[in-house]
């Protein structure tokens, strides 16, 4: 009964909240790629949660210690990632008035982007090659298809760092393809060690900053974290004069949520289910940063096409789908805050 009373009466605050602003321009889905072709359109219901954006994520992967961009066109991705899927999914969600993003991201089986290195200038030069073509080549869909930004990579914590001549050339050759904006995902511990903002149109985080591990955080405790956070990227926005995007931005639906989601991730299926913590997250990520006129807005991690898609746990997984946070979030893309 107490469960219950405490999320009627967080659905109440939510139904009723009011204020004077404009919505953040992007209200985004990260949109997975499924593995087989639509069975069904599935843009109306992202229209129907009020999103206006969607974020089209054709896979690749490269081995620890391989210098290669695993991408095959006509092979092993799935229907979604390939030239065909991402033209249809584009094709759709332009039908249905919503504006996309293409974010190539390079899968690392056993680890993560941030941990790539490799030892010598040939290696490295080997994985650009590749990693280039691969971005290349979806920056030319991108322009076809008229997408109105373009991500030119996620999270390539030691590669930014230590090889920023290969993404400075990068970004120029995107430029000479692609007309619309660019930006880059940076994660949320090192967004202030990217040397190129300058070279882009809008500063990209995947903001999983951790706030709160206790097991279901009060919206107001978890509020004024953000309101600390984003302090200070009010004070990198404006030294780099360029608006902040959250790339990324989610939590999963299980306890202490508002925390660590990448150590959550782990033995996930054991995880206890916490929906209401997961809706609780994302009012207060959106309520609080939707007061600070330099946000753009951002993507929220991870919308299943139909259902489809998924290979894990949807039930715990950051989907908002099924979930508390489902009304959650098509209630806040529907309203507004004010702006500070």
């Amino acid at each position: 009964m107490k469960c219950l009373l405490s999320v009627l009466c967080f659905l109440f605050f939510i139904s009723t909240y009011e204020s004077t602003s404009a919505q953040p321009e992007i209200r985004g889905l990260s949109f997975v790629a499924p593995p087989q072709a639509f069975e069904s359109n599935p843009m109306p219901a992202i229209v129907d949660i009020h999103a206006n954006y969607i974020a089209v994520i054709p896979f690749a992967y490269t081995r620890l210690g391989v210098p290669y961009v695993n991408y095959n066109e006509s092979g092993y991705q799935w229907w979604g990632e390939r030239p065909a899927g991402i033209r249809e999914s584009i094709r759709l969600a332009h039908e249905q008035g919503l504006n996309v993003m293409v974010k190539p991201q390079v899968y690392i089986p056993g680890s993560w982007p941030g941990a790539l290195t490799f030892g010598t200038d040939d290696d490295w030069e080997k994985w650009e090659k590749s990693y280039a073509a691969y971005i290349l080549s979806l920056a030319k869909i991108a322009e076809e298809m008229h997408v109105a930004s373009f991500c030119v990579g996620t999270e390539f914590r030691i590669s930014v760092n230590s090889r920023p001549f290969f993404w400075n050339n990068l970004i120029h050759e995107i430029r000479n393809l692609y007309s619309g904006k660019l930006t880059y995902a940076a994660n949320w511990d090192d967004y202030e060690n990217v040397p190129f903002w300058s070279l882009l149109d809008f500063i990209g985080i995947d903001a999983y900053f951790p706030l709160n591990e206790s097991k279901t955080p009060a919206i107001e405790s978890l509020s004024r974290v953000w309101d600390e956070i984003m302090t200070e990227l009010k004070s990198f926005s404006k030294k780099h004069n360029k608006k902040i995007a959250f790339t990324e931005f989610g939590y999963l639906s299980v306890d202490g949520c508002a925390g660590k989601n990448w150590e959550l991730e782990k033995n996930i299926s054991s995880r206890q289910i916490n929906e209401l913590g997961q809706s609780n997250a994302l009012t207060a990520l959106w309520t609080t940063c939707s007061t600070y006129d330099f946000w753009l807005g951002g993507f929220l991690w991870k919308w299943f096409p139909n259902g489809k898609g998924h290979e894990g746990y949807p039930e715990r997984d950051y989907t908002p789908q099924n979930k508390i946070a489902g009304k959650t979030v098509r209630n806040l893309f529907q309203g507004s805050t004010p702006v500070k």
